[in-house]
């Protein structure tokens, strides 16, 4: 189960005024498919509204306070659906599916001079050839669907990520919905030019996909279109972001040399450029970090992500029955000084960056007859912390400017011990926000300043927060490090 849910800010601080919370479903049809069902992912969104809108009345507000409301979502997850009954065509295929490794391999023999070079398009877009993206997962939908193959035909497809999705069907649906995106969600599909902010005629053709499926790119704070129904029927709708960019903003990293991380069921870091459009020669991605207004220059980001972070622990509880719970994760892991000199390397399906390599898979190495099921914890705990070094590694390679601090959010960070591990195996200050909405509050951020009521660059969200010191010195952070990179290259070359 993955959540969806409705927070409602003040104005110009970070403080909650209530939210309402609910599970939504994933679909697995086969061995690396994973869906939802996008009208789950609607109805989710409508009773989130409501049931927030109710918690505010009993706190004696009313829905005129509301100024507008703003959008984050899953970014690579995609959806297909009928212009003409607003139906959806298939079931949305989410970001983690590995469904199209196939359909990657048989783009990678597109590339001119047959040198099937995956960064082939990365100076278009910003992004390798991965199944991550959702140009890959629209490909599939059409070689693979029928139904969707036929809508595409008779031009009653439309396309969108998650956000895309929600943003029609609350201005209207099939009475005047709006189509678009936001540069941010548009950035993550591999069809638009990371420097125009358009969609890019040979990326589509490469890819074979009509434009007349996309929507409209937008920024991410102007208002798109008013509620078309509901109790908050008429406010504008003003902000979008993509899940990790709107952390990057709730977390305040708005200057050039800022990072954060996200940690969920992935791990996802970035590292904001300024306007400054970095080609990563490290493995990185090129990404929109936003845009606050149509006129206003786009603001870029550097980005790594860590296919399984929080996944690992639900492998060890479901696959391996280890741990009852991702909570308990802690006490058992601490219940060791050390992992016992065991290295585990999660590429269960893959890894991501920095090195896109999707021949990897799973690793568990340095085990001895002194291996306790704690001694594994403890090291899938550290896998994640050096997934972040790799990626962190990689950005100061590429920008030149080491990072000073890093600052957290997701649920995983209530792990106090995994912050600890992470501050002590990257030696930077971690900073962790009491506040756990960082990323609804991006949006929500985005939301206020397109109707003119947040200054987002000089109003500063005053923020609570933990942080975490290194405890161990150079020596020692680099020792572990070399040998993680040992057990990482034992992964590679697997699935063949």
């Amino acid at each position: 189960m993955v959540g969806g849910g409705c927070s409602l800010f003040k104005v110009e601080t970070s403080e909650v005024v209530c939210f309402h919370q609910v599970e939504i479903r994933q679909i697995y049809p086969q061995e690396g498919w994973v869906e939802q069902d996008p009208m789950e992912i609607l109805n989710a969104v409508h009773e989130c509204l409501e049931r927030t809108v109710e918690k505010l009345r009993n706190l004696g507000g009313y829905p005129e306070d509301i100024v507008a409301l703003g959008v984050t979502n899953q970014r690579e997850t995609t959806i297909v659906w009928n212009r003409k009954d607003g139906r959806p065509l298939h079931n949305a295929i989410v970001w983690l599916d590995m469904r199209t490794s196939a359909t990657v391999d048989e783009l990678l023999d597109k590339v001119p001079n047959k040198t099937r070079n995956k960064n082939y398009l990365k100076p278009l877009c910003g992004l390798p050839l991965s199944p991550y993206f959702s140009a890959v997962k629209l490909r599939w939908l059409i070689e693979n669907v029928s139904r969707v193959r036929e809508a595409v035909r008779a031009g009653n497809c439309l396309f969108g990520t998650v956000d895309t999705w929600l943003l029609w069907n609350l201005t209207g649906g099939v009475n005047g919905g709006q189509h678009i995106t936001d540069v941010t969600n548009a950035s993550r599909t591999m069809l638009m030019n990371i420097e125009s902010l358009r969609w890019d005629a040979k990326l589509c053709s490469f890819f074979e996909i009509p434009q007349e499926v996309l929507p409209e790119i937008r920024s991410s704070s102007e208002v798109y279109g008013k509620m078309a129904s509901g109790v908050l029927k008429g406010v504008p709708l003003s902000g979008c972001l993509g899940d990790q960019q709107s952390a990057l903003v709730g977390q305040q990293c708005l200057e050039r040399g800022q990072a954060k991380a996200t940690y969920g069921t992935g791990c996802f870091l970035l590292y904001n450029t300024g306007t400054v459009f970095v080609d990563s020669t490290h493995g990185l991605l090129t990404t929109v970090a936003y845009q606050i207004g149509r006129d206003a220059a786009p603001v870029y980001a550097l980005e790594g992500s860590v296919a399984i972070a929080g996944a690992a622990l639900g492998w060890l509880k479901d696959n391996m029955g280890m741990i009852a719970s991702a909570r308990e994760s802690e006490a058992l892991a601490g219940s060791v000084e050390t992992t016992g000199d065991i290295y585990f390397v999660p590429a269960f399906s893959g890894l991501y960056a920095p090195y896109w390599n999707q021949e990897a898979r799973g690793v568990i190495c340095g085990i001895n007859e002194d291996t306790q099921q704690s001694h594994i914890v403890r090291a899938t705990l550290e896998a994640v912390c050096f997934q972040v070094r790799d990626i962190l590694g990689a950005m100061n390679s590429d920008c030149g400017i080491p990072l000073q601090k890093l600052r957290v959010d997701g649920g995983m960070t209530e792990n106090k011990l995994l912050m600890q591990l992470q501050s002590d195996l990257i030696g930077l200050e971690i900073i962790k926000p009491r506040m756990a909405e960082t990323t609804a509050l991006g949006a929500a951020m985005m939301a206020a300043s397109a109707v003119g009521r947040w200054d987002v660059k000089s109003v500063e969200v005053p923020m609570e927060t933990i942080r975490y010191e290194p405890q161990i010195g150079v020596d020692e952070r680099d020792m572990r490090y070399s040998k993680w990179k040992m057990a990482v290259e034992r992964s590679f070359g697997w699935d063949i």
